[in-house]
């Protein structure tokens, strides 16, 4: 096992490495509070196709959106209800994903077909302070092959996937293996989506 002060000079320059790779619109794999993910930077990547090509996803499948605080639902939501704010006021951070209409910030490559987008603040702080570092919002999904595991380790994520990314993450935080759970708040209500990681009552 490598040393605590060795790893931490690693993970150091790993970070560094992934923020620049992330302004430059590429993908990076890196830790969530749920399971390792693979995303790009929203203001930097022209689509989040490098994510589909990597993942051997069906393209057109939604992305969502990790920010940095519950005020991205007004930046990047259109009509949010007050319903859905005090929900990721309640539970952000945390494993919920707000789907909402998609406002004017949200380039047409991101959106769901419906004109959606979900947005979910990672209880991590590594993922939080890539978001923080890069300046924008990170496109992520779960970082395996699609229909794989869900990969809650570095170890656990494959090499093909590894070998096409641009930088890699990797934390000592835990990570629950739970996705999150989802709801869509894109009609002016409230709809569970997705039972997750959240419990609503």
């Amino acid at each position: 096992m490598m040393e605590r002060g060795k790893r931490e000079r690693v993970q150091d320059k790993d970070f560094e490495k992934a923020v620049a790779c992330l302004k430059e619109g590429l993908p990076v794999v890196f830790p969530t509070d749920t399971v390792y993910g693979i995303g790009v930077s929203v203001r930097d990547a022209s689509n989040p196709q490098a994510i589909y090509a990597i993942k051997k996803r069906e393209a057109g499948k939604p992305v969502a959106w990790l920010v940095g605080g519950p005020e991205a639902l007004d930046e990047f939501g259109e009509g949010v209800p007050d319903q859905a704010k005090e929900l990721a006021r309640a539970h952000w951070p945390g494993a919920l994903t707000v789907i909402v209409a998609a406002s004017a910030a949200v380039p047409d490559a991101f959106r769901a077909p419906n004109g959606t987008i979900g947005l979910r603040m990672p209880d991590s702080k590594t993922a939080l302070a890539l978001i923080k570092a890069a300046g924008s919002p990170l496109a992520t999904s779960s970082a395996n092959l699609s229909g794989g595991p869900d990969p809650r380790a570095l170890s656990e994520v494959s090499d093909d996937l590894l070998g096409a990314v641009a930088a890699v993450v990797e934390d000592d935080e835990p990570r629950s293996g739970v996705a999150s759970t989802v709801i869509d708040c894109s009609q002016g209500g409230v709809r569970l989506v997705r039972q997750g990681g959240v419990i609503l009552n």
